[in-house]
């Protein structure tokens, strides 16, 4: 199969990995600095190469803020047959773009970052394949998660956006919360060592993504729950009501078996 993976960050760097012994890939990258470690496929840096090319499914591992940039530059000098993915955390346009784009389409989510993730070692980890997508696109992406041992869930657009502004709106910002009261420490024990490890991939991420995550239309309710959990803690440690506090714990425990 020629695939053709648009943008030669770290996932599209994996994906070019993973794919490119089982079929012909090609990369582009506006940057050709970032093409220089693409092993075992075609760099392309104008987008006229595509056109010969002439790819069957086009991968797009921009960043997120980038996403539906890409795209539409990479349209006229594909086949209406060619498939089109992405791989976007933030799925934000991305419905209206395909329902009007003329090409089948595949949207799906490794729910694995390169910032915390083993990219050697993804068997605890997980994916989900929009329902909404097409057939062939979905055996396709369903047979490369497979092969890495990924849990493999299919949401339809809402519910994937859902999912998201749960399970990462939420760490996201309760991250954000430590990180901004944090101040230097001497000797900090490893629950603190810990958090800030966290805090510090989160910061390393692009603040466009990071932005997105929060803005999702789901997660200020989730951002509420927050609130109100704190709010609960505080008035039981400011009461020092030892047996709210077990039954709290106790509540807690539950919820992370």
């Amino acid at each position: 199969m020629k695939i053709l993976i648009l943008g030669a960050g770290k996932m599209g760097s994996f994906f070019c990995d993973l794919l490119s012994f089982d079929h012909d890939v090609a990369v582009y990258d506006p940057d050709p600095k970032r093409l220089r470690f693409t092993f075992n496929a075609q760099r392309f840096k104008e987008l006229e190469e595509v056109r010969e090319f002439d790819p069957q499914l086009v991968i797009n591992a921009s960043t997120v803020k980038y996403t539906l940039d890409a795209f539409k530059a990479v349209l006229p000098y594909l086949s209406k047959s060619c498939i089109i993915s992405d791989i976007a955390t933030v799925k934000t346009g991305l419905p209206e773009f395909y329902a009007g784009c003329g090409h089948p389409y595949v949207s799906t989510h490794p729910m694995f970052g390169p910032t915390f993730a083993s990219l050697s070692n993804l068997s605890n980890e997980n994916a989900i394949i929009i329902s909404e997508s097409d057939h062939l696109g979905k055996i396709f992406f369903r047979d490369i998660y497979s092969r890495l041992h990924l849990n493999i869930v299919e949401y339809t657009f809402k519910e994937h956006d859902e999912t998201i502004a749960y399970s990462l709106s939420i760490p996201f910002a309760a991250t954000l919360a430590f990180a901004g009261v944090m101040k230097h420490q001497e000797a900090p024990g490893t629950t603190f060592k810990r958090h800030m490890q966290i805090a510090r991939g989160l910061m390393s991420e692009d603040d466009y993504l990071v932005s997105e995550i929060l803005f999702n239309p789901n997660t200020p309710e989730q951002l509420m729950k927050i609130q109100s959990q704190m709010a609960e803690l505080l008035d039981i440690i400011k009461h020092h009501d030892s047996e709210a506090m077990k039954a709290y714990l106790a509540r807690v425990r539950q919820n992370v078996e």
